[in-house]
């Protein structure tokens, strides 16, 4: 069953055998790039007897610039194009999750518009994926020297953060690029979760699983949509999302305190009895400020977890759907006969 902010799937004639599902936000720049690279693998794919039938769908999360424009053409020239548009810019992982919503897929990939994860990849993960008996399989980064140092660094950081944290065996190096089997999506589509962040819901998930590695290319055109602003939001979504570590890492900090408190009242009398007591206020705002500062940051941690649930019990959706080419297209067919 889908979950509470699932819209419905959308129902058809001929349930293609993959579904590409490929978020996007102010791409005008490298759409053509990406169709130029896609629609050779896909219609390859076709040719040699791989899939019967396939749906690209491209999920416009409320582009501003001329990306609509540039997809409405393009849907024209590639009859499997089909094209979501959500009412107002929700994010990347709300656009995944609204297109793993309405793909019809036995397996569905997600891919970034970007191209700096490689088209031709979704065919070796399909093989993979029928081949090994696999409801996931992995795109992973096998050569990175694309990104910058500080962007690898701090991407190793945060994966073996969360490992540790969470328990949940997320491949190091795997983004967003992935193949699902439909009884995964399903299961994803049945979480109550509000801030999914994908990279970590599947995996914990524990379906069999493998890899397929690739070379991460630069960004073909456009400009990146995930700056350190965004890229911290979802470091906070995924570490309150998995772990209670924060919490504990809260009451831990409060018992040092308290025995920290405890060890200089223990030496203030000592030297109160002994008369070595000299007046002075460094002492006093150092300490008053560091438990100041321990109250804060244990303030902070429960905020992000009860601002979560907060988020949970307003059930607001993730995102709303202003158009789907599909059901333009199924009520045509309709008006037809």
């Amino acid at each position: 069953m889908p979950g509470p902010y699932a819209w419905p799937m959308p129902h058809a004639r001929h349930t293609p055998d993959l579904s590409i599902v490929i978020p996007m936000f102010n791409e005008e720049a490298v759409l053509p790039l990406l169709v130029d690279r896609l629609r050779p693998v896909t219609e390859g794919m076709l040719t040699d007897g791989v899939v019967t039938a396939y749906e690209v769908l491209a999920v416009d999360d409320g582009s501003t610039d001329a990306t609509p424009v540039v997809l409405q053409r393009l849907r024209r020239e590639w009859p499997q194009l089909r094209v979501v548009r959500l009412r107002a810019n929700a994010g990347h992982q709300a656009a995944l999750t609204a297109g793993l919503d309405r793909a019809r897929g036995a397996y569905i990939a997600t891919l970034d518009a970007d191209l700096q994860d490689p088209p031709e990849a979704v065919r070796q993960m399909l093989v993979a994926a029928r081949a090994e008996g696999a409801d996931v399989v992995y795109g992973v980064r096998t050569d990175r020297s694309t990104d910058s140092r500080f962007k690898r660094w701090t991407a190793g950081l945060f994966y073996r953060t969360q490992r540790a944290l969470s328990g949940v065996e997320a491949p190091l190096d795997a983004g967003d690029f992935r193949l699902m089997s439909r009884a995964t999506v399903d299961a994803v589509r049945a979480l109550p979760e509000h801030h999914r962040v994908l990279r970590f819901v599947i995996p914990a998930l524990g379906f069999p699983s493998t890899e397929v590695g690739y070379r991460r290319e630069e960004r073909a055109a456009g400009e990146s949509k995930y700056p350190l602003s965004k890229m911290l939001r979802l470091s906070i979504d995924a570490i309150t999302g998995f772990s209670l570590a924060p919490l504990r890492f809260a009451t831990w900090l409060g018992l040092l305190g308290g025995l920290a408190a405890l060890g200089i009242l223990t030496f203030a009398v000592g030297s109160r009895l002994a008369g070595h007591t000299l007046p002075g206020w460094t002492s006093t705002v150092v300490v008053v400020s560091a438990v100041g500062a321990v109250q804060l940051l244990a303030l902070g941690i429960l905020g992000e977890y009860v601002g979560r649930m907060y988020a949970v019990m307003q059930g607001r959706p993730s995102y709303s759907v202003a158009h789907d080419s599909l059901e333009d297209a199924s009520s045509q067919d309709q008006t037809r006969t």
